[in-house]
Formats: structure tokens, sequence, C-alpha cells
């Protein structure tokens, strides 16, 4: 009888990249990895929000000014994460902007979408595709997506941000396919209601009127409980599970009524 394979549930040592880690779910995200012993890119538009949180996060994190939309700065920014760390392990893509408009909204609605799609979908793949030759060399190479439940369904006046959350889940599982003979994994996380900055012009009223009513755990989410989620998806153990998409809503998907 073969004795089971050991498994590692550490991400010390690894080195991760976290896009929109200034604040919310990707901050929350930075701080566990580097909690749990990783060395964490931390990535956003703002060079000095990132400062702060690579404060909070302790010796082994470096911020790093990206914008997403920008192609040749995620060349550049991977390259410079790799030339710090010596290596890139794990990829968090969680940037994203609020992309609510009107149908009828003519150039606005237009500009939206075009920024829906840059930062949230086509930035997507072009971080895969810059960190691609530093995960091929890692032991453990592990994607996670960061898409929505509006990626599952929809909400009135959000096309925009609705495609792009959709693409999300398919691009995952095209990654998945793609990348899965090498043994790199991809997964699709799918935040429901979660207290971020997106949600935070939401009055606290209407929140608890709509946790009731539609999620299962009648409340919001916490950026943490989304951390923990893409924590578990990154540690070496997870080796057989990709392609997978995941809602982490309180059960949102799962109620009828």
């Amino acid at each position: 009888m073969t004795s089971a394979p050991v498994l590692s549930r550490s991400v010390a040592g690894r080195v991760a990249i976290v896009t929109g880690a200034a604040s919310g779910m990707g901050r929350a995200t930075a701080l566990l990895l580097a909690s749990e012993g990783a060395k964490v890119a931390v990535t956003d538009l703002d060079l000095a929000a990132c400062e702060a949180v690579a404060g909070e996060a302790g010796c082994d994190a470096r911020a790093f000014a990206l914008d997403v939309a920008d192609s040749a700065a995620i060349e550049r920014v991977v390259s410079e994460v790799a030339a710090h760390f010596g290596r890139i392990d794990i990829l968090i893509n969680n940037a994203g902007v609020s992309s609510f408009a009107s149908l009828d909204a003519g150039e606005e609605y237009e500009a939206v979408w075009h920024r829906a799609i840059a930062v949230m979908l086509t930035a997507h793949q072009r971080m895969v595709r810059a960190a691609l030759p530093f995960l091929r060399q890692s032991d453990a190479a592990r994607i996670v997506n960061i898409a929505s439940t509006e990626g599952l369904g929809a909400t009135p006046g959000d096309t925009p941000y609705v495609a792009a959350k959709t693409g999300v889940t398919g691009l995952t599982r095209g990654l998945a396919v793609d990348l899965g003979k090498e043994g790199i994994t991809v997964n699709c996380i799918c935040p429901g209601p979660i207290r971020t900055g997106m949600t935070d012009a939401v009055p606290e009223a209407d929140k608890a009127v709509f946790a009731r009513r539609r999620t299962a755990l009648r409340r919001y989410g916490e950026p943490e409980e989304v951390a923990h989620v893409t924590l578990s998806l990154v540690l070496p153990a997870s080796s057989y599970i990709t392609g997978a998409i995941i809602p982490v809503d309180g059960g949102l998907m799962a109620r009828n009524a």
C-alpha cells in the first residue's frame, strides 16, 4: 500500500502579486497572505495607499503603482516584482471598478463599458500572460481571478460590469484548461454583497434590507471572508481544484425567496 502524499498547507516563502490591493478585498488578501508568511507585491493605482498596506503587511511586502488598464505598465511591474523577489508563485487578479451605466447614456455608456472591460477582463489575461514565464518556474503556481455574483446573474443598469465579470468566469475556465497540463491551477471567486469601497455609498439600512431579502446568512460579508477563500485556493495542497467558479456570497445565489 502506497502512502498518501504530504500536501503543504503553507504559503510561507511564496511570492504573490495582488492587484487592486490598496483597499477592500485586495487589501484583506494581501494582509492575510503576508500574515501566513508569503512575500506580497501590493499593487494598485495609488502608490501611497499601496505603501500603507505594505507597511501593515510587514517587511516581506512591497508596494508597486500599477494601472492594470496599461499593458506596458503590467509588463514592467511584473518584471520588477520578479526581479525584487526572485520568483512569482501566486497571482490574484482583484482590481475592479464600479461600472453602472444606463443603456441610454450614449458616449458615457461607451466610456464605462470600455473601462470595465479593460480593467476587469482584458487586464486579467494580460497579468496572466506577463506572469506566466515566472509562474512556470514555480512548483505550485496558482492564479485566482476575482469576479462577482454579477458574473452569475445580473442587476439592472449594470451591463458593463456584468459583461466583464461574466467574461472573467469564462476566461478562468479557458485558462484552467490551457494551463492544466503544466500543473498551474486557475480558479475564480464570485463575491456577493461585501463591505468594500464600492458598497460604502449604500446606506446601512438599505444594506440590511437587501441582505435579509437576498442572502441566506442575512448579512453583508467582510473582505476578510473572501480573502480566506482566496488563501485556500492558493495553498500548495490545493493542487486538484482548477476551473472552479466559487460564490462567496452568504448564500445569495442559493436562495430563491
